[in-house]
């Protein structure tokens, strides 16, 4: 909250008569309105803009050096989950690369802890130099056609919705339940319709589109077509740019960002690791792409800030400009998106401004709760009287996955066996709270495995052990090692361990700097290559297998589970 007195220092400042808390001097600022470059000083006091286009005394001073000045990015949507760090190490990682607010939904966690996820995420964010906000989860679990952890009603998400950190309501990704007048998922739309509320309708359209969004949810970012985003935008839903470790759409969605739409568009990871963002970067990666693709340069630089703010209704950030946050990239490129520093919340961001933040203490330990396996375990009977099997097809950059078909053969007890020459691999899902054991069994295309494991206990949506594997032998090694680590990534070849990482922390997020979490995933990714897999990020792919709320058939602990027709396979 603001003061008398600290405004009254704000409107002097401002006006030239004293000197400004600090000063940027001597950059180039790009207006994200009107696509204006102005030489000048910012002026800032506290944790606001009080002066742009003019020369500026201040206490402090920062060399701009003719550096690019644009507002602070904004990644729409994401779970910090899956960037496999605690929030802390979130904003370590992140920050230096522009992204200063961040608006997370921790439905991973939610799965596994219910509201003491929420708790412990809003808790980190108050002691974060980037400004993270949360959505609260709507779809805990996401389906009943699967087992997790957790369950959050409109009860359980009432005490936060005031929270000063909360912006609304996370994406709505049960539509068949919104479109059916599920009662609990109304009372949740109903309790936020004078706020955001997010939406997840991947290839919704129609009549049922318009049933969807008039129910008051705002946003999508599981467009995968242009043709699907644009059916969207025209029906009021502002688009989010989705371009994550596995999720890629920015090369689709780019021709949608114009001059004419770049108010109702702006940009989101969803889903993006430490090594991916080392290795690419983060929103800057996406800024830098869109420009490459023609789009109009400070259309993406809006659409990165102040299309983001104003679509989530944060109304404080998003323009450099007196009277809005000092949220402040400096560049060396606008065109390639070069950040060489960031301001965030007024200050300059150093290592040292993350040594000072106080510590959150750790939750979710000893989360993965499952009985260790055999090989016996990923047996798979033959359908009876059936000769041609349902196969899970994945294809990189994507989470949707096809259906396809294949005839295996069976050994003597009327089991089927992976087909190597037809990329036929086995996937398993093993329910891991500790509720009743399930195991789901079937076989996926598109890994190109020709021998091993791979295991992960992050599995979107409820997050269960989901192992792909030509042996059922190593499937079984990968899993025990998953269970004894507490969860994780794992490897397995003939019998041994060949790479892990733990994600202790629910079995999603890692206790260790993000930088230890890329060299190991660095170390995983040699060993997936290692038995012939050729997805650039098996991993997050492997994740996905199990998420039953995006088309088109996916594996639960229940069984393989048809999205289109909302039901298992027969």
């Amino acid at each position: 909250m603001t003061d008398t007195a600290q405004l009254a220092r704000m409107i002097e400042a401002g006006s030239g008569r004293i000197a400004a808390d600090r000063v940027i001097r001597n950059v180039r600022l790009l207006d994200v309105i009107t696509g204006a470059i102005t030489a000048c000083d910012i002026a800032i006091v506290g944790d606001r803009i009080v002066g742009t286009h003019h020369a500026y005394e201040g206490i402090e001073t920062i060399e701009g050096h003719g550096r690019f000045a644009v507002p602070g990015f904004i990644d729409t949507h994401l779970h910090i989950e899956s960037s496999l760090v605690t929030p802390q190490e979130f904003d370590r990682c992140v920050l230096p690369h522009g992204v200063t607010t961040a608006i997370c939904d921790p439905h991973e966690m939610a799965n596994v802890l219910g509201a003491e996820a929420i708790d412990w995420f809003l808790r980190s964010a108050e002691t974060t130099i980037m400004d993270i906000r949360v959505n609260l989860s709507s779809c805990v679990p996401a389906t009943g056609f699967e087992t997790n952890g957790a369950t959050l009603e409109i009860e359980d998400l009432l005490p936060f919705r005031d929270h000063p950190k909360v912006i609304g309501l996370a994406e709505m990704m049960n539509f068949p339940g919104v479109l059916a007048g599920d009662p609990g998922i109304l009372a949740k739309l109903a309790a936020f319709q004078d706020g955001h509320i997010d939406g997840h309708a991947p290839l919704l359209s129609g009549l049922g589109l318009n049933g969807y969004a008039a129910a008051g949810i705002r946003t999508d970012h599981e467009a995968t077509s242009l043709a699907e985003a644009q059916e969207k935008l025209a029906r009021g839903m502002a688009i989010l740019i989705r371009e994550g470790s596995v999720s890629k759409d920015l090369e689709a969605l780019a021709p949608l960002l114009t001059a004419d739409t770049s108010s109702f568009v702006a940009l989101c990871t969803d889903d993006r690791n430490p090594l991916d963002i080392a290795e690419e970067g983060h929103l800057d990666s996406s800024i830098r792409r869109l420009i490459g693709r023609g789009c109009p340069l400070h259309h993406v630089y809006r659409a990165a800030s102040h299309s983001a703010a104003r679509i989530f209704g944060v109304r404080d950030r998003g323009l450099l400009a007196p009277g809005w946050r000092a949220d402040i990239v400096l560049l060396d490129s606008l065109e390639d998106c070069r950040v060489s520093d960031v301001i965030a919340g007024g200050k300059l961001v150093t290592p040292e401004s993350f040594a000072q933040r106080r510590p959150v203490a750790i939750t979710g330990l000893a989360s993965v709760k499952a009985e260790p396996v055999s090989a016996a375990t990923f047996r798979t009977p033959a359908m009876p009287g059936r000769n041609e099997t349902p196969v899970i097809g994945v294809k990189p950059g994507l989470i949707l996955t096809f259906r396809e078909s294949a005839t295996l053969a069976r050994d003597e007890e009327d089991n089927l066996a992976p087909d190597l020459e037809k990329d036929v691999i086995k996937v398993a899902v093993i329910e891991r709270h500790g509720r009743n054991g399930n195991v789901g069994r079937s076989f996926v295309t598109g890994f190109g495995l020709k021998r091993g494991a791979i295991a992960s206990s992050v599995g979107h949506d409820s997050h269960n052990i989901t192992v792909v594997g030509v042996s059922d032998a190593d499937m079984a090694t990968a899993v025990n090692r998953l269970i004894a680590i507490g969860g994780g990534f794992v490897v397995a070849e003939g019998g041994a361990v060949t790479a892990e990482l733990a994600l202790p922390i629910a079995g999603l997020m890692s206790d260790q700097p993000f930088e230890a979490v890329a060299h190991q995933l660095e170390i995983l990714r040699e060993a997936a290559r290692a038995l012939d897999c050729v997805l650039p990020e098996p991993f997050l792919q492997v994740a996905f297998l199990a998420l039953p709320v995006i088309p088109h058939l996916k594996m639960t602990d229940r069984g393989l589970f048809d999205v289109d027709a909302f039901d298992f396979v027969s």
